[in-house]
């Protein structure tokens, strides 16, 4: 095998591993951090809730104190108004979700979907758990959740929904009896969960990966050809024009070529030896024949 070929094989090599390498580790860089734009996303939704959680209870209801008993007004629930506004923002961005899932609601729309309440049992099972992160199919594509639980921490919050009897009749006009009693004081009764499409991030992140490996391949065949360039222009045109004059000294024509170079490389220097070999032996031929 040809040393032209030898050394493409052993480049090929090297550029074909550093390529799968390269591109392992980028897509597996991007998507990370295409997941982590996803979550600061989130994080900010989550934020945005529990200012208008507190918002609600420490400025809205005090001043709808007074109203509620003639009529239970729902905006003054933290949880009613932080999911009203961010149905304000699904009119624009339907594929962003935020919900206060609950086992037992007071309010029926709060009540929590199969999978919500794997999320909430998880937090009820293990209370040192503060925030669950996960991803899951939707018919718009695929969607990475937050979740934090909600916990009764104030007692406040008891006297709507310990016992029927205890509840305003405002509030049981409006939600009736047969839902959101019973609750206790530290107990764990739902979960604060954002929704937040990956699809548009992701589709990023694949288009920056196939620019990154388009970009990278262009680079290795570039590199590739002028090497090849190099090693012919610097080497085997070089060896082989020695090896010719070389194979015809060997057959006896002296008159074949002069091993010249004006390089001070390795093959400029192997060139001079083979240029001094050719003349000693061409003038120990003349001594035999002389003799």
């Amino acid at each position: 095998m040809k040393l032209i070929w030898k050394f493409n094989l052993v480049l090929l090599g090297i550029f074909a591993v550093g390529f799968l390498v390269a591109g392992y580790v980028s897509y597996k860089a991007l998507q990370a951090n295409a997941r982590e734009e996803v979550l600061q996303h989130a994080r900010i939704m989550m934020e945005a809730a529990l200012a208008t959680r507190q918002y609600t209870a420490s400025q809205v209801k005090p001043l709808l104190d007074t109203q509620m008993q003639y009529k239970f007004l729902p905006q003054t629930v933290p949880a009613y108004a932080a999911t009203e506004q961010f149905n304000e923002l699904r009119k624009k961005h339907p594929d962003y979700n935020y919900k206060e899932a609950t086992l037992n609601p007071t309010n029926p729309r709060d009540r929590a979907a199969d999978w919500e309440a794997d999320v909430v049992n998880v937090f009820r099972s293990t209370s040192t758990t503060s925030e669950i992160v996960g991803e899951r199919d939707t018919p718009t594509g695929r969607t990475l959740y937050l979740s934090r639980p909600i916990q009764i921490k104030s007692a406040a919050c008891l006297p709507c929904h310990t016992t029927v009897e205890a509840a305003p009749k405002t509030m049981i006009d409006l939600y009736g009896p047969a839902n959101g009693f019973g609750w206790k004081m530290d107990e764990i009764i739902g979960a604060q969960i954002v929704s937040v499409p990956m699809t548009v991030p992701i589709e990023r992140a694949n288009k920056t990966f196939t620019a990154f490996m388009g970009s990278l391949a262009a680079v290795f065949i570039a590199i590739f050809v002028l090497l090849n360039v190099m090693l012919y222009t610097m080497v085997i045109r070089r060896v082989t024009n020695l090896a010719g004059i070389a194979d015809e000294v060997s057959l006896g024509k002296f008159d074949a070529g002069e091993f010249k170079t004006s390089s001070r490389d390795e093959i400029g220097v192997l060139t001079e030896a083979m240029g001094r070999m050719k003349a000693s032996l061409v003038q120990a031929m003349r001594m035999l024949e002389g003799s």
